[in-house]
């Protein structure tokens, strides 16, 4: 089901930005693609240009999240390419006894994870997830499935429906047109995949995902 969680996200023009980013060289790419210091606090053009902590990009996202699907202090959560644990940490403010559990490919992030949830982040993929199957009462991944190729896809969504009771959320860039798929590789500097929602869909039915997400051409 679609879900936009995101109108709670603060808006910001990046017309500049992907102009710059049509410049980026696929050596460089490849070497982004590791999600190294470069890619989040490095320069705009290359990633985040400085990824850091303000309440006002997850708070209202997750405070959405637990009202809908009715999660409390008993909860256990997974943010699946969690980065510095943002997201993390504003679950456990908002519901400090729940179990929060991050995963990420970035060692880089790790290191730079906000102090109160980085021991509860683990270095790994989302194609092979270390978790029990059904433990988790909500998994959420926003902006990671579609930065592996698509058989890293199946395998990620697959993984997601073994790990979770049921409640997962995903946000991943998908295009309606091709004037949107010509944004989306100028935009993601990182992504080894660029589907059609139409083919999105297609995937979710293939390894039966039947959570919640949301397509984006940013």
């Amino acid at each position: 089901m679609k879900v936009n969680f995101w109108k709670y996200y603060p808006k910001s023009n990046r017309k500049n930005i992907s102009d710059l980013r049509v410049k980026v060289s696929s050596k460089l790419r490849k070497r982004l693609q590791k999600f190294p210091k470069e890619y989040f606090d490095g320069k705009r053009a290359h990633g985040y240009g400085g990824y850091y902590y303000n309440p006002k990009f997850f708070r209202k996202i997750v405070k959405a999240m637990i009202k809908k699907y009715e999660l409390n202090n008993k909860s256990k959560i997974l943010d699946i390419g969690c980065a510095k644990g943002f997201m993390m940490y504003e679950f456990k403010k908002a519901l400090p006894a729940s179990e929060v559990k991050g995963l990420d490919i970035s060692k880089y992030c790790k290191t730079k994870a906000i102090k109160k949830v980085k021991k509860y982040i683990k270095i790994g993929s989302c194609e092979n997830l270390p978790y029990p199957d059904k433990y988790f009462d909500f998994v959420v991944s926003i902006s990671t499935i579609h930065n592996v190729t698509i058989n890293g896809i199946k395998k990620s969504l697959k993984e997601i429906v073994r790990v979770s009771k049921g409640n997962s959320f995903i946000r991943v860039k998908a295009y309606k047109n091709l004037n949107d798929k010509k944004k989306i590789d100028q935009w993601n500097v990182v992504a080894k995949s660029n589907l059609s929602q139409n083919n999105w869909t297609k995937l979710f039915k293939e390894t039966n995902y039947s959570g919640d997400y949301q397509f984006s051409k940013f």
